[in-house]
């Protein structure tokens, strides 16, 4: 029941699910403003159901984002008070910030998105959606701002021993924050597009196995309709074909911008937090070599059983500062050095409780940030390769009735989520034994940081927090069912789910043109106009 650990076990749960609707929402919401455009440009039909049935599918997973978000700021105040006073006077700006200017302009701007079909002039309704797209975009940078503060503390000096934020323009421009920004909106635009193709080939795949397309002696698709399903005509082979290759293009773009990104911020992270790195790469002693496989005994604290199994010279150096001959100090290094600059010790003060005066071991979870990070490469790598495989296959109009090949590409899906989730669990505990990192060199502000043992909040127990982590975790999969529901119910429906005017595909006959009198039947002239069709 330690209180510290719980705390951080809620925290993480609370925060990872959270990231799931993120980057779908991040990444999402641009392809349904360009889509949108599309159709403001040119009038075509097909414009107008993309938009409908995807802007559908980001809805609903920006509700769930915002209802899984509240928490997060409820948590600094409950749980971790000290690091709330710790850090608050740094943190005020850029998230009120992020309330007050950000997120004020995604969640209006979207309302009038959601309520302004057919009310408000097309091009305006289109500059709704861009404009809560570009809220979720800032908003985003200010939450990052925020944690890469944590990473790389700048713009402040110690006042009675806190953190005081005398440079606004330093912590906006923190280069840990840059770096990291770009990293995720392109990992962001990876998960929206992934989700976007996955999902698209399922509806080609229904298509093909319902026997409304099929191939020529070429292989090349011969487009056919059915009356009887609603939605299913010629037009929406469009819609799909559109969609899975626009967002296989934007799947590889980007990826290889998380590729060029990512190198940049591991090279800061060499420089800003050397033992994070050293033991993302299972580099105990100090060389030039990547592990590209190492072993040893799980839960291991010291790398005096670990075996570099695979390695490739040079590697490691190129990451750390872009040549192959530079020398990388290992964790045997590192942590004299630390203890040196930090102290062996957690200093005996009532603040730490009962883990005053004891020990610290600055080595991170080494299984954690070892596999984290090659988790993070790996699921990326996988996802941008289907992508490119669904490009070449999609090149003759449509997909192989392949049951095998439809079931990957939906769990190709969940393989960008995987590269997300990997990297900032990687990123947040491979900062570990520090809340608020050092900065080893002159780019940062001595003296500035936090032990995680010291920023829990001191009057909670470990058994309030973990009925807390326990009610938070029942909250959670509810929704999670819920969401997941949501979007199957509404894939499997089509554009025709999104689009009450092509028929209902829920107890409504597509034939009918509904009872005048009855306002509950689902064909009714006034609910298939009704703008709270689409939005609920």
């Amino acid at each position: 029941m330690d209180p510290l650990e719980i705390a951080r076990w809620q925290f993480g749960v609370t925060t990872v699910y959270h990231f799931i609707m993120v980057p779908l929402t991040i990444g999402l919401g641009p392809v349904v403003a360009l889509m949108q455009t599309q159709w403001v440009r040119t009038g075509d039909e097909k414009w107008l159901r993309m938009t409908k049935f995807w802007g559908k599918l980001y809805l609903i997973n920006f509700i769930m984002g915002v209802a899984t978000g509240l928490v997060q700021e409820f948590q600094f105040g409950m749980a971790w008070s000290e690091y709330s006073r710790f850090v608050g006077d740094v943190f005020g700006a850029p998230l009120a910030m992020e309330g007050l200017l950000a997120f004020f302009f995604e969640s209006v701007f979207l309302g009038l998105w959601i309520f302004g079909w057919s009310r408000l002039p097309k091009k305006i309704h289109l500059a709704t959606l861009w404009i809560a797209v570009a809220g979720s975009v800032v908003s985003a940078f200010f939450i990052i701002v925020a944690n890469s503060w944590m990473q790389h503390p700048v713009g402040v000096e110690l006042v009675d021993g806190r953190p005081v934020m005398n440079d606004i323009w330093a912590v906006l421009t923190n280069n840990t924050a840059l770096a990291a920004y770009s990293h995720t909106i392109m990992g962001a635009l990876a998960v929206g597009a992934g989700f976007v193709v996955g999902i698209s080939w399922y509806q080609l795949w229904q298509r093909r196995r319902d026997g409304i397309d099929s191939v020529d002696a070429a292989g090349r698709v011969v487009v056919g309709e059915n009356a009887s399903i609603p939605g299913r005509d010629r037009k929406d082979h469009s819609v799909w074909l559109t969609s899975i290759r626009i967002a296989a293009v934007i799947a590889i773009v980007g990826f290889g911008g998380v590729a060029i990104t990512g190198d940049v911020q591991a090279k800061l992270m060499f420089d800003q937090q050397p033992l994070k790195m050293a033991a993302a790469e299972a580099a105990c002693q100090d060389g030039t070599s990547f592990s590209v496989l190492s072993i040893g005994n799980l839960g291991s604290q010291n790398c005096d059983d670990v075996v570099g199994i695979i390695e490739i010279p040079g590697i490691l150096s190129f990451l750390a500062h872009g040549d192959f001959d530079t020398e990388i100090k290992g964790v045997n290094t590192l942590i004299p050095e630390y203890q040196e600059l930090y102290g062996t010790n957690l200093p005996d003060d009532p603040l730490y409780g009962e883990r005053a005066g004891m020990e610290i071991n600055y080595l991170p979870i080494m299984e954690v940030t070892y596999w984290g990070f090659r988790l993070m490469i790996g699921f990326g790598m996988l996802a941008a390769a289907f992508a490119a495989l669904t490009l070449w296959i999609v090149r003759k109009g449509t997909v192989p009735r392949s049951k095998f090949l439809m079931g990957t590409a939906l769990l190709s899906i969940a393989a960008p989520f995987g590269a997300n989730i990997a990297g900032w669990v990687f990123t947040e505990m491979g900062r570990q034994p520090f809340v608020v990192v050092p900065n080893p060199n002159p780019s940062g502000v001595d003296g500035v940081f936090m032990f995680t043992a010291a920023a829990v909040s001191p009057g909670v127990s470990g058994e309030e927090i973990i009925f807390s982590l326990a009610s938070l975790a029942l909250v959670y999969a509810l929704l999670l069912v819920f969401e997941v529901r949501l979007l199957i119910k509404y894939v499997r429906g089509g554009v025709a789910s999104a689009m009450p005017e092509l028929g209902h595909p829920e107890g409504g006959d597509p034939g009918n043109s509904g009872d005048p009198d009855n306002p509950n039947d689902p064909n009714h002239p006034d609910r298939r106009d009704d703008v709270l069709a689409f939005a609920y």
